[in-house]
C-alpha cells in the first residue's frame, strides 16, 4: 500500500454536546429522592436544591468546556492506495493546539465497499503534546476509486458530564488496485534476479535480428551473412554480425465491453472477466519491465478508453496501473474497426500485441477475423480468451453421472469447437488464438511472452 503526501489539517465543524453517563446517573439519583421525599413538606426544598445543583453543574461544565477545550484537528492523505481484498490502513495525523491532556475518540466514515477492523479508536494526547497519529485499518472488497467519509471526533468535558462531538469532512481519495499477490506467487521465480529470464538462463533460438557490427570474413560464414557493399569497398569479404534484440515493444489490449462483465468463479467468490484481465495484464507488464522491454496499454469498448504508448521503468508502470485501476465494463459492443485503425496509425514499430478479449459472440468473431489483417501484416498478434466453466472436449473429464450433465457437456463442447474453428481461421493470417485457464491466466500470458522472446518471433 502506497500513501501520498498528507493534505492540510481539516478544520473541525460545529461541536454538539451529548449527555454522558455521569450526568444521567446524577439525575437518576435525584429522581428517586424526589419520589420518596415528595409527600413530606420538610424534604421538598432539599431534593429541588439537589436537582437544581445537578443542572447548574452540568450547565457550568458545558459552558466551561466549550469555551476552554478545543478538539484536535485530523489530517488525512490526499490519496491512499490499496490492493483489493488485502488489509490496508489510512494514516491519520492529529494536531492539538491546547497544552492540556486530551483523550480523543475517533471514527472514520468509509464507503460501503470497505470493511473497517474496528468501529472506533482512542487517541491519547499527554500534557504538552501537540501531535499524534494512528492508522485506520480497513479492507477494500471492490476495485476502483472512492472518497473517504467524514471524520468523527469525541472528547469528554472537564467534569465528564458531556460528550463533545464534531464531524469534519475529509478530502482523501481511496484507490483500490487489482490484487496481484496471488498471480505473482505463481511467477515467483520470474521475479528473482537469477539470470535473464528468471530462475534459470534459457537458450535463445536463432542468431538475432538486430545489426551489431561488421568483421572480417571467417571460414564457415554463410553467403547470406556477407555485407556485399562493404566487401566491394574494401576489396575483401566482410561479414555482418547480428545480436539478439534486447529492447522490444509489448502492448496489451484489454476488452472492456459488455462481455467483460461476465462473472467468473474463483476461490469460492465471484469476479468479472475484466477483473481477471486487469490483474493478468499488470503482471505481464511487470514481467516485461523486468526483462527490460518497452510496454504499453490499451483499453477499449466502443471507443478507445485508455491508450499509453510503449515506455519502460517503474514510473511508466505506475502510470499504466493508475490508468486502469478504476476501469469498469461498458454495456456496449466493441467497435473493432475503430480499434484496429487506431492501433495501425499509433504503433509504428513492430510490436507484440496481446489481445485479452471474448470472441464467443459469432458476430464479434467474424468482425475480428475481417479486420485483424490490418495489424497482422506488421505486428505479432496473440489473441487470448478465458475458458468458460464447462468448456472443453465432449469426452474429457470425469464420466457423466446425470442426464442434465449430458446437455452441459454438449454445450461446453460446442463452445470449445467454435473457439477451435476461430483459431484455425486466424492461423493462416499469422495470428495465434489461445484459450487460457482462469486460475493460471497471468502465468500463461508470461509464458507466451517468454517463448516469443526465446524464439525471436518478434
Amino acid at each position: 500500500m502506497n500513501i501520498a503526501v498528507h493534505s492540510p489539517v481539516t478544520p473541525v465543524g460545529p461541536v454538539h454536546p451529548v449527555p454522558a453517563s455521569r450526568l444521567l446517573r446524577a439525575v437518576l439519583w435525584v429522581i428517586p429522592l424526589a419520589a420518596v421525599a415528595g409527600p413530606l413538606p420538610q424534604f421538598g426544598p432539599a431534593w429541588m436544591l439537589a436537582l437544581g445543583g445537578v443542572a447548574l453543574a452540568a450547565l457550568a461544565d458545558l459552558v466551561w468546556s466549550l469555551h476552554q477545550t478545543r478538539l484536535p484537528e485530523p489530517g488525512l492523505p490526499e490519496a491512499v492506495r490499496f490492493s483489493k481484498d488485502r488489509v490496508g490502513a489510512v494514516p491519520v495525523r492529529f494536531t492539538h493546539q491546547g497544552g492540556e491532556p486530551v483523550r480523543l475518540r475517533f471514527g472514520l466514515g468509509l464507503p460501503a465497499e470497505f470493511e473497517a477492523s474496528l468501529p472506533d479508536a482512542w487517541v491519547e494526547f499527554p500534557a504538552g503534546a501537540t501531535r499524534a497519529s494512528i492508522t485506520w485499518a480497513c479492507t477494500p472488497r471492490r476495485r476502483g476509486r472512492f472518497s473517504a467519509g467524514p471524520a468523527c471526533l469525541e472528547i469528554e468535558s472537564r467534569w465528564k458530564f458531556w460528550h463533545l462531538r464534531a464531524k469534519c469532512p475529509t478530502r482523501c481519495e481511496l484507490r483500490v488496485y487489482p490484487n496481484l499477490f496471488t498471480e505473482r506467487k505463481q511467477l515467483a521465480a520470474l521475479f528473482l534476479n537469477r539470470g535473464l529470464f528468471g530462475a534459470k538462463v534459457q537458450r535463445t533460438v536463432g542468431r538475432g535480428r538486430e545489426f551489431e557490427k561488421l568483421r572480417e570474413y571467417q571460414p564457415g560464414d554463410g553467403f547470406d551473412e556477407i555485407h556485399w557493399k562493404a566487401t566491394a569497398k574494401r576489396g575483401r569479404p566482410v561479414t555482418k554480425i547480428f545480436q539478439v534484440e534486447r529492447t522490444q515493444e509489448v502492448c496489451v489490449i484489454i476488452d472492456a465491453s459488455r462481455l467483460s462483465a461476465r462473472p467468473v468463479a474463483r476461490e469460492g467468490g465471484s469476479v468479472t472477466t475484466l477483473e481477471r484481465y486487469l490483474a493478468a495484464a499488470l503482471v505481464l507488464l511487470l514481467a516485461t519491465e523486468r526483462q527490460g522491454d518497452r510496454f504499453g496499454l490499451v483499453a477499449h469498448s466502443d471507443r478507445i478508453r485508455v491508450f499509453l504508448r510503449a515506455g519502460n521503468g517503474e514510473t511508466h508502470y505506475g502510470a499504466c496501473r493508475e490508468a486502469v485501476h478504476a476501469l469498469e465494463p461498458d454495456e456496449v459492443t466493441p467497435d473493432l474497426a475503430e480499434l484496429f485503425s487506431f492501433l495501425r496509425l499509433r504503433l509504428r514499430r513492430r510490436t507484440l500485441l496481446f489481445f485479452l478479449t471474448d470472441l464467443s459472440d459469432p458476430v464479434l468473431a467474424e468482425d475480428f477475423v475481417r479486420h485483424v489483417p490490418l495489424l497482422a501484416r506488421q505486428h505479432l498478434v496473440l489473441v487470448n480468451q478465458l475458458r468458460a466453466p464447462g468448456m472443453g472436449q465432449l469426452f474429457a473429464g470425469d464420466p457423466v453421472t446425470t442426464t442434465g450433465e449430458i446437455y452441459t457437456r454438449l454445450g461446453g463442447h460446442l463452445q470449445w469447437r467454435e473457439a477451435r474453428e476461430l483459431a484455425d481461421r486466424l492461423r493462416p493470417l499469422g495470428v495465434t488464438a489461445s484459450l487460457l485457464e482462469n486460475e493460471t491466466l497471468a502465468a500463461q500470458l508470461v509464458t507466451q511472452y517468454l517463448q516469443v522472446k526465446r524464439r525471436q518471433l518478434l
